[in-house]
């Protein structure tokens, strides 16, 4: 979960254009839309759904292991944001 206010701010932000989406998919499908057309209207949800969840786990690896704990050494900043950056770059590609 996002902790810090601006990444909070970003992922409900995201969560309100989503349920727009859904909402939007919902009056097409009760309005007899064709095929086609909501297909595309879902493709573009499940890649809303699927950025923001990249974006959340991001958030979340850089929390983990980036941010030591209050109580530890800090280990090297660069380093591990390196790491976590590797780490999306290959989720990334599967969840595409």
């Amino acid at each position: 979960m996002p902790y810090i206010a601006e990444d909070k701010r970003r992922v409900v932000t995201r969560l309100r254009r989503i349920r727009g989406q859904a909402e939007a998919l919902e009056r097409a499908v009760e309005a007899g839309t064709e095929c086609a057309q909501l297909l595309q209207q879902l493709a573009a949800l499940r890649g809303a759904a699927t950025s923001l969840m990249t974006e959340v786990l991001d958030m979340h690896l850089r929390e983990t292991f980036v941010t030591p704990p209050a109580q530890t050494t800090p280990p090297d900043a660069q380093a591990l944001n390196h790491a976590v950056d590797e780490v999306m770059r290959i989720v990334r590609a599967y969840v595409r």
